[in-house]
């Protein structure tokens, strides 16, 4: 019998750990594997996995040196070649996995130059699902041009995955994608190749900040779309408006329950004033089960 997708997702993760605590996290039982979101691993207390209803410890204390040993797993051995993420604080793994990072930052010229003595790691469980954004891609449609559209949850509602999955509709619908991923969670980078399915025609542009990013892939790669993750800070809104102003077109994601909410956050006001997206996406989750509600933005 095929074994379940999400167990070998855990049994993926896992194996990035060091062999003793890899042995300690397949004891798990196989319906637990199925949810499990995060393996977490903490300098002298019992390594634990987080669970839809909190973290459940493992019979097993982290030794300071498998943190190490975890990055070195986790880099194939090459954490030169990592450096970059690694000063921010985490690590993108090889088949679309992320692992976090705690410890003493080495700060140079008030810039955290890299992290020494581990005391924490988080590996993320990704689970790509591949097919939720089917449906949407026609609603997002008016005469055949994708309109500006938000993306709209709280925070853990599955933007991030919807938004992943619509990249790669649009890609293989033809469309030219530019994915800006300053936080290497939506395509998973790994020496520049994508841990995620993010179609055939979508650029990556990840670990630059979206003020940044957005200007430099309208100059360097002639999207049709842009599209970003969380989108938080007030230039990221100006560069989401120059790029409208561009004819481009745009997607992204916002911490916000519905379009309600949204009206009440001044750093977006402006935004919809301006008219820069013109549809919303809201993310609603009733009995574990996703839906997707468009909206006309006002």
């Amino acid at each position: 019998m095929e074994k379940n997708q999400d167990i070998l997702r855990y049994e993926e993760a896992a194996a990035i750990l060091p062999v003793r605590l890899r042995k300690a996290a397949l004891v798990l039982p196989a319906e637990e594997r199925k949810t499990a979101e995060e393996l977490r691993l903490r300098a002298g207390r019992p390594m634990t996995v987080l669970l839809p209803g909190g973290e459940k410890e493992f019979e097993v204390i982290v030794e300071p040196e498998e943190l190490e040993t975890l990055c070195d797993l986790a880099t194939e051995f090459s954490r030169y070649a990592a450096a970059e993420t690694l000063r921010e604080g985490f690590l993108p793994v090889r088949g679309g996995f992320r692992v976090g990072l705690c410890g003493t930052a080495v700060m140079k010229d008030g810039v955290n130059t890299n992290l020494k003595n581990l005391s924490s790691a988080a590996i993320r469980i990704e689970r790509q699902h591949l097919g939720v954004a089917d449906g949407l891609v026609p609603r997002l449609l008016r005469e055949g041009r994708f309109q500006n559209t938000l993306l709209l949850s709280p925070p853990g509602g599955g933007k991030t995955t919807l938004l992943r999955d619509l990249v790669r509709c649009l890609s293989e619908q033809g469309w030219r994608v530019s994915l800006i991923d300053e936080r290497g969670e939506a395509a998973v980078m790994v020496r520049g190749e994508p841990q995620m399915d993010v179609g055939p025609r979508t650029d990556v542009l990840d670990g630059c900040p979206k003020a940044l990013a957005i200007p430099m892939v309208l100059r360097a790669m002639n999207p049709q779309i842009i599209a970003a993750d969380e989108i938080t800070l007030r230039e990221d809104l100006r560069a989401m408006s120059l790029a409208a102003g561009c004819g481009v077109g745009l997607l992204a994601t916002i911490h916000a329950a519905d379009v309600g909410e949204l009206l009440e956050k001044p750093l977006y006001r402006q935004l919809l004033e301006d008219r820069v997206f013109r549809l919303a996406v809201c993310i609603r989750c009733v009995d574990g089960e996703r839906s997707y509600e468009v909206e006309e933005l006002p």
